[in-house]
């Protein structure tokens, strides 16, 4: 009886492109190469740098006495009261100014959502503070508005015998969260307005001929439809407010309780010149950025999702 040998299986070839394709691919790609280069270069070494010094005690007038110290730093951001004072101050500062803007925007794009006339020219004024470089809009609210003696609101007070308050002493807090909201308003404003304009105009058409009211179409049609719009308006709100500098700096120089985090971080390097105290501040304020910034993205995407689903 003569053995008989079954042939091998035949393995399947790995698939893999062609030469021409990866050359193509590579082609393609190699354009966008300086660009990474040069975003690594300018924002990944020095954030790792940053990350390296958190960890020593570095006092700049000393150089000679720098040490490793661990997460020393990271315990005295988190302990030391002045530090915390600052976290619960960016808290407060950037839960008010979020909120009062989302309010304030929604109010602004439902008027922009009708049809009048001058609605462009309204719209563009409208849009204008946002546009204000940041440090010279702190500085009209500071001169402009605030000033005790030529300031336009103690003018106004003026004019109808009222009284004449320092702002800025009496108000510190409020005054900067004032001009945060006078310039966030209109950014919240025009995410909710593409909202607006977003809505299936035959469910609000269906349910006006149901025989509901306005604010019934507004509670249970369009609030629930700008969800995830006011969601976004809030997080990309938070993650630049809670990096503000400007106002702080320019009207209040971070006196009378309004020095937030970024001011510490600030006043830790430039003036006491605790390099690795501010580092391991300035660690925590882009790591709270970076998870704000990821329910952001999440909710984008879920936007672009929803705008697919209906296409």
């Amino acid at each position: 009886m003569t053995a008989t040998t079954a042939p091998y299986a035949a393995t399947p070839a790995r698939a893999t492109r062609p030469p021409s394709a990866r050359l193509r691919a590579w082609a393609t790609r190699a354009p966008l190469l300086p660009a990474l280069v040069f975003m690594i270069v300018v924002t990944q070494l020095p954030f790792v740098a940053t990350v390296v010094i958190s960890f020593f005690d570095w006092n700049a007038l000393y150089p000679k006495a720098r040490h490793f110290a661990g997460v020393d730093n990271y315990r005295q951001v988190l302990t030391d009261a002045d530090l915390r004072h600052s976290v619960w101050t960016t808290v407060l500062l950037t839960v008010t100014v979020v909120l009062v803007s989302l309010v304030l925007g929604l109010a602004l794009a439902l008027l922009l959502n009708n049809r009048f006339r001058g609605r462009g020219v309204v719209r563009t004024l409208l849009i204008a503070p946002f546009l204000v470089v940041p440090v010279a809009a702190a500085l009209l609210w500071k001169h402009v508005l605030y000033n005790p003696e030529y300031g336009l609101l103690n003018g106004l007070l003026h004019y109808v015998g009222g009284p004449q308050p320092d702002w800025i002493s009496n108000t510190p807090l409020l005054a900067v969260e004032a001009a945060l909201v006078w310039q966030w308003t209109p950014f919240m404003m025009l995410i909710l307005l593409a909202g607006l304009q977003s809505r299936d105009p035959e469910q609000i058409e269906a349910a006006r001929v149901d025989g509901a009211n306005e604010w019934q179409v507004f509670r249970h049609l369009t609030l629930p439809h700008l969800r995830r719009y006011l969601e976004l308006g809030a997080l990309l709100g938070c993650i630049y407010i809670v990096q503000n500098f400007d106002a702080v700096f320019t009207i209040t120089s971070g006196g009378l309780g309004t020095a937030n985090l970024p001011y510490t971080v600030y006043q830790s390097f430039y003036q006491a010149h605790e390099n690795g105290l501010a580092s391991a501040a300035g660690v925590l304020v882009v790591i709270g950025s970076i998870i704000i910034a990821t329910f952001a993205l999440r909710v984008v995407s879920s936007l672009f999702r929803e705008e697919a689903s209906r296409a």
